[in-house]
């Protein structure tokens, strides 16, 4: 047998696997990386955090992936190489940031490498009636289980897409396993780039889960104030704080088709960007609007657009929404929130078990990997996602 399949079919036995989840989002801004001792599957997971970290890319490396991210059109040879640049560099990144926390790579099991979306696309946005839905993520499994000498597992939207759904989000999976209660609904919002949530009611079956995309995050936000103001974000949505929301701007952005798709859906940068924002100022005839009401009215659609979906549940009172993302650090966003949900829906940053806002995808993505070689049957997961990436 190949010794790599024969550690492979080791590890899957074992009572607990040491798994390294990577997440890079739609923000760009670096590398997650979450080290877990994850034990069990399904709804007997049990994960518990070691070692936490976000590398921050060079601005030379957002450029680099600025060249074809969400960009309708690309240099095919240029995505050709930064596929396994990408990859390369995440495994520097990896065994660096391992060798920092004193951890020997032949100590790590798995590596569940999320990569990057560059793009992604789903039906409903493309106008190519002889495709289906489809995501593009790049940083070559290979490469890092090659460079780091860990097994590695890597591309799990494909699976998804396969078996008949958008490719995202794929939270639901990790949040079920992980906060699934028999006692009281769990809403897990994360406001990433894209906002997307995860309802688990008491006592449901993973296929009773609702998970959506809901529309903007922080990316419209975020790519306006590095146009506008030279910055990466707006720090705790001061900017946002300093103007005054415009309604008939807010109200063209508020009817845009996306919003009001029923759920499940899917969406990205490539719906939600300034090329938008500037259609909805022309529509809006708010040309004169000033850069700081343009954040305020951004902060209230990306917070209107979460309530509407979360109302549109009809969850009970006394749910907490648990929020987790760059979002959840930005208090003018919560704010909004907070305010248009009304007093009987509690919203507090995530931090449960030793999973907090800032760890929490790099973690889901560990789960998969876990569920990927470990779950004893597909109904623990549902799909079993991910390819398979050895180190020789």
């Amino acid at each position: 047998m190949n010794p790599h399949i024969k550690s492979l079919c080791a590890l899957s036995s074992k009572s607990d696997r040491i798994v390294l989840g990577l997440m890079s989002g739609t923000s760009l801004d670096g590398l997650d990386l979450a080290l877990c001792k994850i034990s069990g599957s399904g709804t007997n997971t049990q994960c518990k955090v070691l070692a936490f970290a976000t590398v921050d890319y060079t601005q030379a490396t957002k450029d680099k992936i600025l060249k074809v991210f969400a960009k309708k059109n690309a240099d095919l040879q240029y995505l050709t190489l930064l596929n396994p640049w990408l990859g390369e560099l995440q495994a520097n990144i990896i065994n660096k940031q391992l060798e920092s926390w004193g951890v020997s790579n032949k100590e790590v099991d798995l590596i569940a490498s999320h990569g990057q979306t560059i793009y992604h696309c789903p039906k409903h946005f493309h106008d190519l009636p002889e495709f289906n839905n489809a995501t593009l993520q790049l940083g070559d499994g290979d490469h890092i289980a090659v460079k780091t000498g860990i097994i590695t597992i890597s591309d799990f939207r494909q699976k998804h897409i396969a078996a008949g759904y958008e490719g995202a989000p794929l939270a639901q999976y990790g949040d079920f396993c992980l906060f699934g209660d028999d006692t009281s609904n769990t809403l897990l919002l994360n406001i990433g780039g894209i906002a997307n949530f995860t309802l688990i009611r008491q006592g449901v079956s993973l296929n009773e889960v609702v998970c959506s995309d809901i529309g903007p995050g922080n990316t419209m936000m975020d790519q306006y104030v590095k146009a506008h103001f030279s910055l990466a974000y707006d720090r705790d949505g001061l900017i946002a704080a300093s103007g005054t929301v415009n309604s008939a701007l807010l109200k063209a952005l508020s009817n845009i088709d996306f919003i009001n798709q029923p759920m499940p859906k899917t969406t990205g940068p490539e719906l939600f960007n300034l090329d938008l924002l500037d259609s909805c100022v022309r529509s809006a005839s708010v040309v004169d609007i000033s850069k700081q009401d343009i954040m305020a009215t951004l902060s209230m659609f990306t917070a209107q657009s979460i309530v509407k979906h979360i109302l549109d549940l009809n969850i009970c009172d006394g749910v907490k929404v648990l929020v987790s993302g760059g979002g959840a650090h930005n208090s003018t966003l919560l704010k909004n929130i907070a305010l248009l949900l009304g007093e009987n829906i509690y919203v507090e940053k995530l931090n449960l078990n030793g999973i907090n806002a800032d760890s929490k995808e790099a973690v889901l993505f560990a789960i998969l990997a876990n569920e990927c070689v470990a779950a004893d049957s597909e109904s623990s997961s549902g799909l079993t996602l991910g390819k398979i990436s050895l180190p020789g």
